[in-house]
């Protein structure tokens, strides 16, 4: 084992108590081939930075996540940092490592806790939000800020503020089996929610046909009329035009596919 690392780590401090100097205990790593003693060097440093890293997962807490595994978010981007880093750039582990590590607990927030999508400039401004409501509690004690407060203190508008306050009520979602507000025993949310009107999609079609229905020939008009409309067979539209029924079902389908196709061509 390198001299450098008999006692793990030098005790030097940086801007923080928790910023150790492992500058030549990562010089040592890069000089090192894989295998145990590389292992024992990676695990040493990791080990050394492990405090600053609880100390950025704190930042977080506090938000609906479990302090321990924000923790656990935080060590894994200590690793993904102590592997990426390279000490020949010439940049300070804590100023490459801080942004890996709160990028790391960012994404589990993203793509772990918010169980309702929500754009990300939105989940901005729910942060900016909160904090800025956070802030003013402080100055206006026994009520909740107004909107116009919160948007002279986070520098935002009054419209950016609501969509941040509404994100604030989007962070989980509830069930559908969920007691609905105001609603008797078994009542759940589920129960309030409509549903599409399949009458709905019938109007636009009818709305859609009509005008092609118009440009048929009266004869092909009255045989589609009888035949959707007034419920006549086939056979007795065939007696009633003085055709065969072959006729018939020829000309009912000649025009149902004409009408189709023109509706679908207008749609596209």
């Amino acid at each position: 084992m390198p001299s450098t690392m008999s006692s793990r780590t030098n005790t030097k401090r940086h801007s923080h108590h928790d910023a150790p100097d492992t500058a030549e205990a990562f010089r040592t790593l890069a000089a090192l081939p894989p295998g145990p003693q590389r292992d024992t060097v990676r695990e040493r440093i990791v080990e050394a930075w492990l405090p600053m890293a609880d100390r950025l997962a704190g930042r977080f807490r506090n938000r609906g996540e479990n302090t321990e595994d924000l923790r656990q978010v935080a060590a894994l981007g200590l690793v993904k940092a102590v592997d990426r880093y390279d000490p020949e750039r010439g940049k300070a582990f804590e100023s490459y490592a801080v942004p890996t590590i709160t990028g790391e607990i960012k994404r589990h927030f993203r793509d772990h806790m918010w169980t309702v999508h929500v754009p990300r400039r939105v989940q901005d401004l729910r942060n900016r939000v909160r904090v800025a409501g956070q802030e003013l509690a402080q100055t206006v004690p026994g009520r909740r800020p107004t909107v116009s407060e919160i948007a002279a203190q986070a520098c935002l508008s009054e419209e950016d503020v609501r969509a941040g306050l509404e994100a604030l009520e989007s962070f989980s979602a509830l069930s559908l089996d969920a007691d609905a507000s105001g609603g008797g025993d078994g009542y759940a949310l589920g129960d309030v929610l409509g549903s599409a009107d399949p009458a709905l999609d019938v109007v636009a079609d009818r709305e859609a046909v009509k005008p092609r229905l118009a440009a048929l020939p009266e004869r092909e008009r009255e045989i589609l009329y009888l035949r959707f409309f007034g419920d006549m067979t086939q056979s007795r539209i065939a007696e009633e035009f003085g055709i065969s029924q072959m006729h018939v079902s020829r000309l009912i389908s000649r025009c149902c596919r004409r009408i189709r196709e023109e509706v679908l061509q207008e749609v596209a």
